[in-house]
């Protein structure tokens, strides 16, 4: 379920992009934007090309600027996958950075919120990361989630789900394609007493929201209505 679509369009990576900082955040080198002072945190989960991806921490300061205290951990300890680098191809890269590693790297972050007075806290998983935050919002770690072009998830994982869940998958998408993302809709769709929303978007491909050139309109165009539907998904759940 890794293929050459999880290391299409690689972004150049920034240690300095953004306006927030980076520091130790559960032991985790993170980047932190928004208020520390907020009561309501949203954790960002990146694809398999980290948390220095210059439009990944656009949108975390977008969602910052809408009064989030947010989160974007380095789940891979400085060493994103590169594909330029023949000896870890994505199979290898993969067997040192797996999502259930993240999973459990994941849980102190969330704890180390909670400690610091976090009410209620969303995640946003792209690609690799939306298994990561599907396994959070099974135990219920996370009060609300996202899931931007996912990989690596299951019907059954989003069976287990209850908590409040929006889906974007991609039509032009062989990694979770419109069928198995038409399946995910199904079985939330047989659980009327969680809120989800569930959308193929139609002539985008898999990464659209973060991995899109910013010089190219409607490729921008495409990922800021999805970025829109994130805000639009806190701002009604995350309370």
């Amino acid at each position: 379920m890794a293929g050459a679509e999880c290391c299409s369009n690689p972004p150049t990576l920034n240690p300095n992009a953004g306006i927030g900082h980076v520091e130790k955040f559960a032991g985790l080198d993170s980047y932190l934007t928004g208020s520390s002072h907020s009561n309501l945190a949203v954790l960002l989960i990146s694809d398999v090309f980290g948390y220095e991806a210059p439009n990944l921490r656009k949108l975390a300061d977008k969602i910052a600027a809408s009064g989030y205290y947010v989160v974007v951990p380095d789940f891979f300890y400085g060493e994103p996958y590169d594909p330029q680098n023949p000896n870890r191809p994505i199979g290898e890269w993969l067997k040192d950075h797996g999502t259930d590693k993240g999973f459990e790297d994941a849980k102190p972050v969330v704890e180390a919120l909670k400690s610091k007075g976090i009410s209620a806290i969303g995640a946003v998983g792209f690609c690799w990361g939306a298994k990561v935050v599907v396994e959070l919002a099974k135990p219920k770690l996370i009060q609300v989630a996202v899931l931007l072009h996912p990989s690596f998830v299951t019907v059954e994982d989003i069976s287990a789900v209850d908590i409040p869940i929006g889906i974007l998958g991609a039509e032009l998408d062989q990694i979770s394609p419109p069928e198995l993302i038409k399946k995910f809709e199904e079985v939330l769709k047989a659980k009327p007493w969680v809120d989800s929303y569930v959308k193929v978007v139609p002539n985008v491909a898999h990464g659209w929201t973060v991995r899109y050139d910013p010089q190219d309109s409607k490729a921008v165009k495409d990922a800021e209505e999805a970025h829109q539907f994130v805000l639009d998904w806190f701002a009604k759940h995350l309370k």
